[in-house]
């Protein structure tokens, strides 16, 4: 019987999240142990603040993070109407605008520590500057990061963007925007949205051309990227520069 008496009183026993130990409820747990001790579906099982009558809100955040095969990359990527779609009992449309709300914030503090990065040393450094404008695409986009005589970041610009399968980066946009912002050199990057980093015959075709250009021009090409999946691919490390 699942009640219990108090005082002669009787008052069903709790359910759901309320009849886990103090220690293992999300919220608590965050509390007493820290946000490290967290799983992701904890974490939004707190933003969804209440499950449905017959699941918890961990139960409903661990069926989202399935859906989003268990990557917050994939799950970032979703929009308030992608989120509805799944159909998850208990995801209305305020509880996936805050999901969507505390993802973009997520994006945007690694943007801003990506910002202190100002001057280039390594692929790496150039990498965490892109991945952040670059990572929620699900096309082609195609980037360039423009440089002073102190490797030092001057601006960062969308070229183009494409389909699911390529983008067209046409060299004289590219060079036009360098040469506009006084950039003695360049970095061009741009995603596949497949995951796969590895260049195809035209992402190399196509970076010899713009090598070539900036010989002409008095413009460095340092680098290529291709970015995919929290990963990348750079030309200049593998010798392809």
């Amino acid at each position: 019987m699942n009640e219990e008496s108090i005082s002669g009183k009787i008052y069903p026993e709790p359910s759901g999240i309320k009849a886990w130990a103090e220690e293992d409820r999300p919220r608590e747990k965050l509390n007493l142990k820290g946000k490290h001790a967290l799983s992701e579906s904890e974490l939004i099982a707190i933003l969804l603040r209440t499950g449905t009558k017959d699941r918890t809100a961990v139960d409903i955040a661990m069926e989202l993070m399935k859906r989003a095969n268990h990557d917050l990359n994939v799950l970032s990527r979703y929009s308030v109407k992608d989120l509805l779609a799944l159909g998850l009992p208990g995801i209305g449309e305020t509880k996936a605008i805050t999901i969507v709300a505390a993802l973009e914030l997520g994006r945007r503090r690694q943007l801003s520590e990506a910002k202190m990065k100002d001057k280039i040393t390594s692929s790496r450094d150039a990498f965490d500057l892109f991945y952040p404008k670059m990572a929620d695409f699900n096309h082609e986009v195609f980037y360039v990061m423009m440089l002073n005589r102190a490797n030092k970041v001057l601006s960062i610009q969308s070229i183009s963007e494409g389909g699911l399968t390529g983008t067209v980066a046409d060299p004289r946009k590219i060079f036009n925007a360098a040469i506009k912002a006084e950039a003695v050199s360049i970095i061009l990057c741009h995603n596949h949205p497949s995951g796969n980093i590895h260049p195809s015959n035209v992402d190399i075709d196509l970076t010899k051309k713009l090598k070539e250009a900036g010989k002409f021009l008095d413009i460095v090409v340092f680098d290529h990227l291709i970015i995919g999946e929290n990963r990348y691919y750079s030309f200049a490390d593998e010798g392809m520069l």
